[in-house]
């Protein structure tokens, strides 16, 4: 069977069960902050299993994409030199939330591998818990599996979804590769080997963890399962490695092909077919290549599939050419990955285009390093900071010191590696207590859409975490109610703000969140006292409530002009309305053109002025992909969604905010600013309503005044500040020429100022009158008068001291300007640097300059 139908018949088999088949979710977890990654099938189920999220199906079944290549779930390393080890990888899962439990689940898994896969039972082994007898029943007597080939193990078969949360015992079943590959069975000595090698494993969700460690049976025990498509491929087509089955194989062709090389056995091979994967749909789901989290993992990911090929011997880009072999392989099971190609090459080929003028900079900054060598080793410190700063291999590194006849301090560099490791390692720990929630029952519906006034009684009241019956005046807390018209924060629009109010007092309310379908009013009792119970009259801030809604539907109408001017591959990466402005965060791998956002503001305010109808209506969140909806990003939807249409079929998304009723209520909007906030992370912050026409108002009255500056109208107001300009550059090239002629000037007294240290000529004095940028030029003249020797010249700027220091080329193998501007500028405590022949510096101890400028001599004596 291929991958492609190992796939499907998992899925299918599943379906004829009863369970729900669940599209894949997202590399990029919407529900799980604690999280680099998706790493497992559950993790889209998680809100399910903790009772947060409701769903209409009690049975489920997926064929999740996921990644492991940082935090706890760390692969890359291991990619390309073992069997089994993948950046990216799918794994096929069959859950049960609170419905069928530990003998369906066993038979489940029994009956797909023997008898939809055949697997001859005798090749399976399988593995319970020490403590789960009553999954020990199961097996033994209900499917009556061969009691030699069945083993209790301890920490290897228990699970747990954090420190604390559900968690519960599972049973594992291997498959056995044969004797005559090395290895024993789970449990034995040497389960290391590859022999028997892990297929399955059902989980038995049954406890509730506590902080202080104890475990609660829990009301409805679910199922989470999980299986390696990759490994079970390689079962079925009867190969030993991942790397054999079907996909690899024509991956690792394509990538031969790619890097110019015959050796399809190369691990360097390996590493670049399964990287291509990770690296595609990473971008697929929005992440672009940045120098920290998860942007910061896909380009480590993309640099060392671009360094294997390298050792390969590629010439130039390769990488990019990938992404359409794979498309071919994964495509029909992934279409978004496929609609996305274009833009996935273009990422990589501009990565890759990067990684190439790193190199360049690395060999430059090695050159540095080398000439600044005491000895023949280069520092550990200075090669991890290549490779860590720069992305410069260590290899790399050695090859260019071997031809120089050095070594490297691989001792030094592996102890700052490790360090890394360690701050990686904190970093990437989360603890999460999910029992550290507020103990919230029911749902709180909200009638927000239809009016900002509502009476209801009070169902629950919290102050610091805790459930009380009464908040007295001046005492802060939440208020939950089971029906609200507050809004609650989401979709990144802000939460509303108002007031509760009853007869006796007031609550304000200073923010609107949600947490396990309820909302939670922040804030505090104005007067009187609020009691479990009470009605109160729910008053929204209308005004705020309106200016956020307009500019959360301009938000849309952005969203689409973006993806019309720029091209599908636009992805809202976040988003903030509120009354005052919104801010739309998005994919885009470059900078916006003025004429782009020109374009892009012609095409809201066009169809603003439309003035079309808002529409919205309740559909199946299948129906609403059918009609072409878009999902924001980071969003959880249920099985119903709420589906907004603006301007006809313009722009149609998934959104459960608040909105105008007509496009024509945004009045305008104006883009004030557009700016990159990550690698491939661009944003505009944009103004509407009234708040855009006080924007134009107040340009208007900075135009008035610089009309006025210039004596001036409007319309004469950009010839004159040009004409002002090009006065100021004249100005300038004046003051450069001047100042350049002064210092020449200079130079023929300062000569007669060198004093001869050892045979070597030095020249060092503080001058006065000279630009610091001068000092250079300033510098060159010195040292062409005196043909041979050292100048270092020092001028006060304020509270800082600017310094040059060079050598002229007979001395440099004797005294290096580099190490004299750093000596010095550590006396003035600044820092410097250069080349052996020029290098700047300066610092801020004013005071300390005479003796620096005296120190020179003896520094000259000293390296000579």
């Amino acid at each position: 069977m291929t991958s492609a139908e190992i796939r499907q018949a998992f899925l299918d088999y599943f379906k004829g069960q009863g369970h729900e088949v669940v599209p894949t979710s997202p590399l990029i977890p919407g529900n799980d902050a604690t999280l680099l990654f998706t790493n497992a099938g559950m993790v889209q189920f998680k809100d399910v299993f903790l009772g947060d999220d409701k769903r209409n199906y009690s049975r489920a079944t997926t064929a999740q994409r996921c990644v492991r290549a940082g935090g706890k779930h760390n692969d890359l390393e291991n990619v390309g030199y073992t069997a089994r080890h993948h950046t990216f990888f799918e794994m096929l899962g069959n859950f049960s939330f609170g419905d069928y439990f530990k003998e369906d689940a066993i038979r489940f898994a029994w009956t797909f591998l023997t008898e939809v896969l055949g697997l001859p039972k005798e090749r399976l082994w399988v593995t319970v818990h020490h403590s789960d007898d009553e999954a020990e029943k199961i097996w033994k007597e209900t499917m009556g599996i061969d009691p030699e080939r069945f083993s209790k193990l301890d920490e290897d078969n228990f699970w747990a979804m954090g420190d604390t949360g559900p968690c519960g015992p599972c049973t594992e079943i291997f498959f056995d590769h044969g004797p005559e590959i090395w290895g024993g069975p789970p449990g034995s000595p040497e389960e290391d080997g590859d022999r028997y090698i892990e297929v399955w494993n059902v989980v038995f969700m049954q406890y509730n963890r506590s902080a202080d460690g104890q475990m609660t049976p829990l009301e409805r025990p679910s199922i989470d399962t999980g299986m390696g498509l990759e490994r079970i491929a390689a079962v079925m087509q009867g190969v030993h490695s991942n790397y054999e089955i079907d996909l690899f194989q024509n991956l690792l062709a394509a990538a031969a092909e790619a890097v110019g090389t015959q050796d399809r056995d190369s691990k360097s091979l390996r590493v670049i077919a399964d990287h291509i994967r990770s690296c595609s749909f990473l971008i697929t789901d929005g992440v672009t290549p940045s120098n920290e989290g998860r942007g910061y993992v896909l380009r480590r990911i993309i640099r060392r599939a671009i360094r294997h090929g390298n050792k390969l011997g590629a010439k130039g880009a390769f990488f990019y050419k990938l992404v359409a072999p794979l498309v071919k392989e994964m495509g029909e099971a992934y279409p978004e990955l496929a609609k996305m190609q274009d833009q996935v090459e273009r990422v990589l080929a501009k990565e890759e285009e990067q990684f190439a003028r790193t190199l360049d900079n690395g060999i430059a900054l090695l050159e540095e390093v080398i000439a600044g060598l005491n000895g023949a080793v280069v520092p550990g410190e200075a090669v991890f900071k290549l490779y860590d700063t720069y992305g410069f291999p260590v290899d790399l590194t050695a090859d260019v010191a071997r031809e120089r006849e050095l070594t490297l301090d691989m001792e030094g560099f592996e102890a700052a590696m490790d360090a890394q490791r360690e701050r990686a390692r904190a970093s990437g720990s989360f603890s999460v207590d999910y029992n550290d929630k507020l103990e919230l029952t029911g749902e709180t519906e909200f009638s927000g859409y239809e009016h900002l006034e509502d009476r209801v009684a009070v169902s629950a009241i919290y102050k610091n975490g805790e459930s009380v019956s009464e908040l007295s005046a001046g005492e802060s807390g939440i208020v939950v109610m089971a029906r609200t018209p507050f809004y609650a924060e989401s979709g990144g629009q802000v939460g509303d703000t108002g007031s509760l109010n009853w007869d006796r007092g007031s609550f304000s309310v200073v923010n609107c969140t949600k947490e396990s379908r309820n909302h939670l009013h922040h804030g505090s009792v104005a007067e009187g006292v609020l009691k479990v119970g009470d009605q109160v009259v729910a008053e929204v801030n209308k005004a705020r409530r309106l200016a956020a809604a307009l500019n959360h539907s301009a938000t849309h109408l952005l969203h689409e002009a973006l993806r019309r001017i720029l091209g599908d591959h636009v992805q809202q990466k976040g988003s903030l309305c509120n009354d005052e402005r919104l801010r739309f965060d998005f994919s885009h791998f470059e900078a916006v053109t003025a004429e782009e956002l020109k374009q892009v503001e012609a095409i809201v305010n066009a169809e603003i002025r439309a003035n079309s109808a808002v529409e919205t209506e309740i559909m199946a969140i299948d129906a609403a992909k059918a009609k072409g909806a878009q999902a924001l990003f980071g969003e959880k939807y249920d099985d119903e969604v709420r589906v907004l249409t603006m301007g006809g079929d313009f722009s149609v998304e998934l959104c459960g905010g608040t909105h105008a009723k007509r496009t024509g209520d945004i009045g305008l909007m104006k883009i004030i600013s557009e700016s990159g906030i990550a690698s491939g992370v661009r944003r505009i912050e944009a103004v509407t309503g009234q708040v855009a026409m006080q924007w134009f108002e107040q340009s208007e009255e900075i135009l008035a005044e610089l009309s006025s500056m210039v004596k001036g109208s409007r319309d004469s107001v950009v010839a004159k500040f040009q004409s002002l300009n090009s006065r100021t550059r004249d100005l300038e090239k004046e003051i450069e020429r001047l100042n350049a002629k002064l210092a020449s000037a200079q130079s023929g007294d300062l000569i007669s100022a060198a004093v001869d240290v050892d045979g070597i000529k030095v020249l060092a004095t503080e001058v006065e009158g000279v630009e610091p940028k001068a000092l250079r030029d300033l510098l060159d003249q010195l040292k062409n008068k005196l043909g041979s020797g050292v100048v270092v010249l020092a001028v006060k700027d304020g509270d800082k001291v600017s310094m040059v220091a060079g050598v002229t080329a007979d001395l440099t193998s004797r005294v290096k300007a580099g190490d004299l501007i750093r000596d010095l500028a550590t006396q003035l405590g600044g820092k410097g640097g250069g080349r052996p022949d020029m290098a700047q510096g300066g610092g801020t101890d004013v005071a300390a300059l005479p003796k620096a400028i005296a120190s020179v001599a003896d520094l000259v004596r000293a390296a000579g």
